[in-house]
Formats: structure tokens, C-alpha cells, sequence
């Protein structure tokens, strides 16, 4: 019945948000496999986690337009998320869910989930709110290059304190509404693991945008981008640097992986 209920709910949010082009029809779909799982399998506290990333990164993909205005020439996609955005973002999430599933007396399911989404709030949040900072972000590969704001790979004061505020949110919740009473989840000692674990996976995602992930030039703009093969304006897109097959989506899988391992990884070395 749980999965019933949990594939009713997430058909209902799903198709909320697609009324609210929050997602395309891909994403809705997406969305919805993904939510039924988690809805259906893990239960109510984990799509707790998962409706706060939501809810949370498409507001604030749709706060502060005034100051975003000409930097969506610089993603390759727009607030409306498709299923790609879906599954970068939360594939990792959902995997834990079913890794819960198969072994629901470890803790490994719960702070693996909760560490993903942490680290794809935190880049999420980044993102959004970094555009905020009064001065040109640096490149995080040497801190000294200024570049453009929207750049992937770049990095501010107020994108990292926004990146800690996110994951800490999501670290918050994992300590607050832990299916579990082990020693390791439910206990404060969550709360600084997740919030690290989240930032790290952040600062990955940037390391990634600024060294391998696909990169694009627009030669009427004269404008960097991630977008391919057309720019905004129509015009072909030029890659520049990168592998050809990172894109974007798969930067936030490896964001919401490597935020993962560094919160099962931590505790084992301690």
C-alpha cells in the first residue's frame, strides 16, 4: 500500500510542478519514477529531504530574475527542469533508497540519500544565489582569474556561504527526521558530516565545471557557454575545452556521488 500511496503522491507533485513549468513532460515523468520510489519505498522522511531540494532550488531558480537577467545565455538549460536535470540530481538519491531497501538494518541508505541531496542543494543554492555576490566571481582552479558571473567553475564568498546554508538545511533534516536510532544516524554527529560532505561535493561539481566538463563558444556573442549546438541567439556553438560528453547533468551526478562518498568515507578513516 505504501507504494501505491507513494506513486499517488508523486504523480500529484509531479504534475503540480509541470502545471507550474517547474519540469517539462520529461522531467514530470522522471520526477515521478523517481518520487514513487522514494515516496513508496523509503517513506514519508525521505521525501521530506528530497520535496526540500524541490521546492527549494525551483524557487530559487525563479528568485532575483532583475539580477539573473542575461546569464541564462550561459546554462545549457533554463528553471524548467527535464529529465536529465531530474536524474542528475537525484538518481544518486534514489539508488540509496533501494540500497535501504536490500539492507535496512545498516545506516548506509540514509547517509548516503541524505549526503547526495546535500551536496546537489548545496551546488544548487551556489548557483542560484551566487549571482548575489557585489563582485565578478573567481575561477576555483587558481582563485586569482576573475570571470564572468553565470561561469561554471566559478566561485564567490556568497556562492560558498549560500553552498554551506544549503547543505546545512538538508544536513538539519537528516539529523531531525532519521528513520533510524543507531549511533550514527538520528545523532548530532550527522549534522557536520552531511553539511561537509554536502560542500564537498559542490566544490567537486565546480572543479569539474572549470577543468572537463564540455564548454562552448559562441562566436556571435563572443560569449562562453554551456549551451550546444545552438546559442541563445541561434547561432552554432564551438567547443572550446572539456569532454565532449560531460555535460551538465552529469556534473551533478558526479556532484550528488562524490557528496555521497565522502559522508560514508569520513566515518571508516575517523
Amino acid at each position: 500500500m505504501q507504494l501505491i500511496y507513494g506513486f499517488l503522491i508523486a504523480v500529484i507533485i509531479s504534475f503540480l510542478a509541470y502545471r507550474a513549468h517547474s519540469l517539462d513532460k520529461t522531467g514530470a515523468f522522471a520526477a515521478a519514477v523517481m518520487g514513487t520510489i522514494i515516496f513508496g519505498i523509503g517513506g514519508w522522511q525521505w521525501a521530506m529531504l528530497l520535496l526540500t531540494f524541490f521546492i527549494t532550488s525551483s524557487a530559487l531558480s525563479r528568485a532575483f530574475k532583475n539580477r539573473k537577467q542575461g546569464l541564462s545565455e550561459k546554462f545549457s538549460k533554463g528553471h524548467e527542469r527535464d529529465a536529465g536535470q531530474v536524474f542528475g540530481n537525484g538518481g544518486v538519491a534514489t539508488a540509496f533508497v533501494l540500497v535501504h531497501a536490500l539492507y535496512p538494518e545498516s545506516n548506509v541508505g540514509w547517509v548516503g540519500f541524505a549526503a547526495s541531496l546535500a551536496a546537489v542543494n548545496a551546488d544548487t543554492w551556489a548557483t542560484e544565489l551566487g549571482v548575489l555576490n557585489p563582485t565578478p566571481p573567481r575561477m576555483i582552479t587558481n582563485l586569482r582569474t576573475r570571470v564572468e558571473k553565470g561561469t561554471s567553475g566559478g566561485v564567490s564568498l556568497f556562492g560558498t556561504f549560500a553552498s554551506l546554508l544549503g547543505s546545512s538545511v538538508i544536513a538539519l533534516l537528516a539529523v531531525l527526521l532519521s528513520p533510524t536510532n543507531s549511533p550514527i544516524t538520528g545523532h548530532w554527529s550527522l549534522f557536520p558530516l552531511i553539511t561537509f560532505a554536502g560542500i564537498t561535493g559542490s566544490i567537486f561539481d565546480s572543479f569539474l565545471g572549470a577543468t572537463v566538463q564540455a564548454m562552448y563558444f559562441c562566436p556571435t556573442d563572443k560569449k562562453e557557454t554551456e549551451k550546444h549546438p545552438l546559442h541563445t541567439c541561434g547561432t552554432q556553438t564551438i567547443h572550446t575545452r572539456g569532454w565532449k560528453w560531460l555535460n551538465n547533468d552529469l556534473v551533478n551526478l558526479a556532484c550528488s556521488m562524490f557528496g555521497a562518498f565522502i559522508a560514508l568515507l569520513l566515518p571508516l578513516i575517523a
